[in-house]
């Protein structure tokens, strides 16, 4: 092999690593993706059953029921659309009628929404960025108003007084406003 050669030989072994790195993180990606919508967008879009999305919005007043066991059925609604939801495990404090919700799941083959993480906002300090603007343009949602605020002073009563929101969890990768 003349050196030209060899050259050129780990030049395409580089390319062809760098390829096949790119194309595995390609593929992980597009299998951890969950795509985010709102009830009124499920209305317009196909989404087929088993693929994981999250469905934030409202939780609709008088729509929590709870099963036997820690099984619980409400709906999400951003106002013009409703998502019977399914859930089954420990419900967030914050979990109420009237509040910000994000639950994260698939559509089973019956088309109902099983939720397998369930995140509940208390106001809109709190609420991811996207769901709260959604909200907002859609003319659910205003600032400082609607039900949730209501929870909101004894939330930031306890922050003042040195504590942590008692959404702890819920409240990572959320964007404050």
């Amino acid at each position: 092999m003349t050196r030209k050669q060899k050259r050129l030989a780990v030049v395409l072994g580089g390319v062809s690593f760098i390829t096949v790195a790119v194309l595995l993180v390609m593929f992980a990606f597009s299998q951890s993706v969950a795509y985010f919508f709102m009830p009124s967008d499920l209305a317009t879009t196909e989404v087929r059953p088993g693929t994981r999305i999250r469905l934030g919005g409202l939780v609709a007043e008088g729509s929590v029921k709870r099963d036997q066991g820690s099984t619980v059925r409400f709906t999400v609604t951003d106002g013009k659309g409703n998502v019977p939801v399914s859930y089954t495990g420990i419900l967030p404090d914050l979990f109420r009628e009237g509040q910000g919700v994000v639950t994260e799941g698939a559509f089973d083959d019956s088309h109902a929404f099983v939720a397998d993480s369930v995140l509940a906002k208390h106001d809109e300090t709190y609420m991811p960025k996207d769901v709260a603007d959604r909200l907002k343009k859609d003319g659910v949602w205003e600032d400082g108003k609607g039900k949730s605020s209501q929870a909101a002073p004894a939330v930031r009563q306890g922050v003042a007084q040195g504590g942590t929101p008692a959404d702890g969890a819920a409240t990572q990768g959320v964007v404050r406003q």
